[in-house]
Parts: C-alpha cells; structure tokens; sequence
C-alpha cells in the first residue's frame, strides 16, 4: 500500500477557497476517502449543548439544536479549528429549523458533520423497543434537512440503545432503522451518505454487538461503527486501556471504525484530562484499523468532559484541557493509504447466536409502512375517540391486551424469535385502533366504547388487504416473519425488556409479563386493584 501524510489543512483550504462545497466523504472497504484519493481520518469534537445550559437559545422541543444558532456557530467554529477539528458529532436537530448557516461556517473551515437521527422523546428506547411510523417519520426528515449539505458523512441510527444483556433485543430495531434509513437515502436519489450505530463498550456484549450489526447482508447492515470507549484514563497504554484487544478485533471488520466519543476524565474530571490517548489514536497501528475519534465533548455540563465553558453571556471559555487537547492534536501526524492503491478483503462477520447473552435474532422487524396503517385503520369498526390523547392510550392498551393477548398479536413484536405482527411499525394511536376493533368485534354491541375513549366508524376496506400490502403480512395482521429487507438514543436507565424479546411499545413504558406476553407497567395497576377502565 503507498501511504500519503494526511495535511490537516488540505480540506480547510479547499471549503474556504472561493466559498466551495466540500467535497462528499466516501467509503471503501473499512476506511474512510476523500473523492480524490486521499484517506479521511477523523480528528472529531462532540458538538451539543444541554438545553437549559448557560447562554443556551430557548427552545420549545427540549433540546438545543446546534446547528441552527448562527450566533453560537460563529463563536465556536474558530475553536474548533483551532483544534483542528475536521468533525463533529451532533445529537439532535431540529429538521424543521434552518441550518444553512451554520453549515456554511462548518463547510468553509474544512469540517464534517456525523448527526443522530433521533432526538430525546423520538428515538428507539432500550425499554421498550419499536421501529414504527412516527420514528421513521422522524429519520426520514433528519435526512432531508442534512442530504443538501455536501459535508454531511452521514448518520447514526441508534446511540448506546443495547447496553446489557437483558436488553440486547433492542438491536434488532436499532438495525431496522438503518436498514431503511439507508433505503430511503437510495430511494430518494441523494448522493451517498453512510448510515451507522454508536455502542458503548460494555464487556459482556460489545463483541456481539459489533458483530449484530455488521452481519447479514449490505442493505440489512450499517455502513459505519461507532465506539463510545472511555477506558484510557491519564497516564495509561495500549494493553491497560484494552486498545490492543480492540485492534485484534476490528482488523478483520470490513467497514469503518471510529471512536464516535472517547476522552476519559478520571481520575481528576475534565481538567486533569492530558489526552494521552489522543496521541495514541493516530499511530500507524492504529489508524490501519480505526479512522480517528471524536472527543466527548466541546459543551461543558454537570458531567464534567467539557472544553470550554458557556458564559451567561454566551462567551465560550476555554478550560484547562482545552489547551491539552490542542497541545497533542497539533503533534500527531497520521499517514493514511491512498484509495487506489487499497484493496479491501475483510469480509462481514456472523451474526452472534440468540442465547442467554444475545437477544436478538437476525429476522429483523418489517419495514414501517404508513400507507398500510392508514388503511387497517379505514378498516378498524372501532377506533380511539378523536378527543383522546396519547396519555391515555395504556390503560386501554394495557385492559385490552390484559384481558386477551390474542386481541394485540398484530401489533406486537418479539426480536428474539424473529417474528413481528404485521401491524408492530404502525404509531401508537393506529395501534390502538387495532386492538379496540379486535376487542369490538369479539365482544359485540357495546365493546366499542371506554367510557367515550373510543367511538364508532364505517369501515372502509378489510385488514386482510391491508395486510397483504406488508412484507410477511398474514392475512389479517397476526405474527409472521420479519421482513429483513427495507435506525435512537437509549434510555438513561437499564433494565429493557428481557432476553425473551417481546415489544409492546406504547409511549416508552417499560413493559413487564404475565403469562409470557408483554404488557405495559400501567396493566399492574389493574391486576393489583386499581380500576383502569370501566366498559
């Protein structure tokens, strides 16, 4: 292989001259390239101030976006070139806000932008897990808003969503999402953009994870893995950190690797940082394996990684290992492997087997597919009342279901045996309209009312058809296979759903069982003598 210096300024240069695009990052084999050959190592800052923080914009959707504070862009982005930054890792963002600004500033200074699909209330919970119409909804227009923008590497689908084992089913959806994620991107023509995960590295599952995701076929699998790896603290190596037991794993791994968040703060927080392992992330043996690292993270919060710290002002303050992390970046001088001389001959990993430490079955949930929920909906005689609200979907969810498992076999879902009801990917309020017509119609005049919670229609069409309009549909939306052809941050707490897999997703309630079928916490309330809802 002919190796070539990576210059840290090269692609600054070209985005600022004469105000062009960037030219689009692209993948071979397990590395990263630039259109003209050379490789792309990330030298990355994790981007995302906390909503409520110091000199933080308002927002009303709990979050803040930071690509749409042109104000705040304009003071950051010298410090990130300052730290010859080529990336950032954003969180969430609004779709619906305009970024142009800020990615104008990014794209003049030579720097990439790697985004998470979901957002706090809108992504895949370890918990209780579901791949459904108003996730993708979410993903889809997280893309169309970032597609337009040539610096855009691509997306993660899911963030640290499986973190142990009694929760590793969650994965299934995690790789669902970015199966048609990546679909979608295909389907709307845009220029390719990789569609990746971000898992943290927990011993018990993080081989199986690397190698969940990477298994099966292209269209099923991500395009990029991102490591969450904490574990070079101070004055550390490579065997103590464990860094030499990650590159005998990913040598083999046939897409790229990256530290998607690394920069321990032990023992001493954010100021003792020294960022040993900075300078340790771009040695040769290193970067044969791995394509950089993003360091956690720019914004100073309670938890203490932050570079700088955000006046009530709004003026950025550099902290102490701000000028750590500059000292040892301007040091480092990777070489890469130019693109035409590199032949990629790793090939992709088995899935790992469905056992006590693994949860999640190749069989993937199908596709979410609005058109056939819309239609079984038309089809439902017994719908949710136009005046209810989310909150009160899981006591009817729960009552329903409790009373018979069999009214909610079409909307529920179970990653462990691979098999899905052909209405699991609908949003919650179609879900809904599922089971209540199921309970109507089996219990006759009457049943379709809770206390006016649900009401009445014309039915228009029959599920059968609606069904059939699904991949591995049945005939009138009972458990089948999932689709496996054509994506969320997890929860703050572990716990999830059990290796045994089941999904019964309603408004993230962790879910318990009886009798071997999932149903919401607000179900325990009926089986231990509150009254729920009374026909």
């Amino acid at each position: 292989m002919v190796s070539s210096t990576i210059t840290w300024s090269l692609m600054a240069l070209v985005g600022s001259a004469l105000g062009a695009d960037l030219p689009s990052i692209v993948i071979k084999g397990s590395k990263f390239f630039y259109p003209n050959g050379t490789q792309f190592l990330m030298r990355g800052v994790a981007y995302q101030q906390a909503s409520g923080a110091a000199g933080a914009t308002s927002s009303t959707t709990g979050y803040v976006d930071p690509l749409a504070d042109a104000d705040r862009c304009k003071a950051d982005v010298p410090n990130l070139v300052s730290l010859r930054t080529n990336v950032i890792r954003v969180y969430a963002i609004d779709p619906s806000k305009d970024h142009s600004s800020c990615m104008k500033m990014l794209n003049d200074n030579g720097i990439y932008v790697v985004a998470d699909l979901g957002e706090p209330t809108t992504s895949i919970n370890r918990e209780s897990p579901a791949w459904d119409t108003s996730l993708f909804d979410r993903y889809q227009k997280v893309v169309d808003e970032l597609a337009k923008y040539s610096n855009v590497i691509g997306f993660f689908a899911g963030n640290e969503v499986s973190n142990a084992a009694n929760n590793t089913n969650a994965s299934a959806y995690v790789k669902a999402a970015a199966r048609d994620t990546k679909a979608y991107i295909k389907s709307k023509k845009y220029r390719p953009m990789g569609v990746g995960y971000a898992a943290n590295d927990d011993k018990p599952i993080r081989d199986q994870i690397a190698s969940y995701f990477n298994c099966g076929p292209t269209e099923d699998s991500i395009d990029f893995f991102g490591y969450n790896i904490y574990s070079w603290c101070g004055d550390s190596s490579f065997e103590a950190s464990g860094y030499n037991r990650l590159l005998e794993f990913f040598k083999s791994y046939s897409i790229p690797i990256f530290f998607a968040e690394y920069g321990c703060n032990l023992p001493n927080g954010a100021a003792g940082r020294i960022f040993d392992e900075t300078t340790a992330l771009y040695v040769d043996n290193m970067t044969d394996v791995v394509s950089g690292g993003i360091v956690y993270e720019y914004f100073q919060e309670t938890n203490d990684y932050g570079l700088v710290k955000i006046s009530d002002g709004g003026s950025a303050i550099k902290l102490k290992d701000f000028g750590a992390l500059q000292k040892k970046i301007s040091t480092v001088k990777p070489k890469g492997v130019d693109m035409s001389s590199y032949s990629p001959s790793n090939k992709v990993l088995d899935c790992p087997t469905v056992d006590s430490k693994w949860a999640a079955s190749s069989s993937l949930p199908p596709t979410p597919n609005d058109s056939a929920c819309s239609c079984m909906v038309k089809a439902a005689s017994c719908v949710p009342a136009s005046s209810l609200t989310e909150k009160s979907f899981g006591d009817i969810f729960g009552f329903i279901c409790g009373k018979d498992a069999s009214y909610c076999d079409g909307i529920m879902g179970n990653a462990t045996t691979g098999k899905y009801g052909t209405f699991s990917m609908c949003s919650n309020q179609q879900k809904l309209a599922y089971v209540l017509d199921a309970y109507a119609k089996k219990n006759g005049k009457g049943a379709c009312d809770f206390k006016g919670q649900a009401q009445t229609q014309s039915a228009s069409g029959s599920m059968a058809s609606c069904a059939k309009s699904v991949p591995g549909g049945g005939s009138s939306g009972g458990s089948g296979g999932g689709s496996g052809r054509g994506s969320g941050s997890g929860s703050s707490t572990s716990g999830g759903n059990g290796t045994d897999g089941d999904s019964f997703a309603v408004l993230g309630a962790p879910l318990t069982r009886v009798g071997g079928t999932a149903i919401g916490l607000y179900l325990l309330a009926s089986l231990f003598g509150a009254a729920v809802v009374v026909l």
